[in-house]
């Protein structure tokens, strides 16, 4: 899973940044942040410092933003501030299950004011993963893909993202007997979003790609 979130998501950069006018890239890209949102849910759940974990995130975001706003001409807060603030929100709302929905409602509010990449679209995925069992997940995901085009139909291709929840529904009956036993190394998955967008930028400019 982290290989394929890992390349699709430098697919759709690619296609963002050398190929605008081609869909197809956008159309693989995805693939890739619904992975990192279930990473997400995975590490919350499995981690064994909450504290040690967030503030990780939030280095990487820090060290990702300049490499971000060159490559992908942007100045947006990168994917994984995004995540971070995703973090937070279940954090406070499995600590303080009576303030659950102001919690997500501040979260959702923060990642909409500032211009934090997804917005609330992170946000509600996440919960999606986190709280919903996993046969909703499919109609969950679809019924969040309606709601972001109707908000913003130019957003469209976001409905392609269905098939990562599909995958990660099924990948247990239709993959069962495949066994791929790659599994990159951790400083590889951590360091691969700030360094690829750093690679990006560095060709783009020797490319003189507006």
């Amino acid at each position: 899973m982290q290989i394929m979130a890992m390349i699709t998501m430098l697919i759709d950069h690619i296609g963002i940044i050398f190929f605008p006018g081609n869909v197809a890239w956008r159309i693989v890209g995805r693939i890739a942040f619904p992975l990192y949102a279930y990473g997400i849910v995975l590490g919350y759940l499995n981690t064994r410092n909450m504290s040690r974990y967030m503030w990780r995130l939030i280095g990487l975001a820090a060290i990702s933003q300049v490499p971000y706003i060159l490559s992908l001409k942007t100045l947006n807060i990168n994917v994984i501030g995004t995540l971070a603030v995703c973090l937070a929100v279940l954090i406070a709302a499995d600590r303080h299950p009576r303030w659950m929905l102001g919690s997500i409602a501040v979260g959702g509010l923060a990642l909409e004011a500032l211009p934090f990449s997804y917005g609330y679209y992170a946000l509600v995925l996440i919960l999606i993963y986190r709280y919903l069992d996993r046969k909703y997940w499919v109609i969950a995901h679809f019924a969040l893909n309606l709601l972001a085009f109707l908000l913003d139909p130019d957003w469209w291709v976001q409905a392609f993202s269905i098939f990562a929840t599909l995958y990660l529904v099924y990948k247990d009956v239709l993959f069962a007997d495949v066994r791929f036993g790659v599994t990159p190394p951790r400083w590889v998955w951590r360091s691969f979003y700030p360094a690829h967008l750093a690679a990006l930028a560095i060709v783009a400019a020797m490319l003189n790609v507006d």
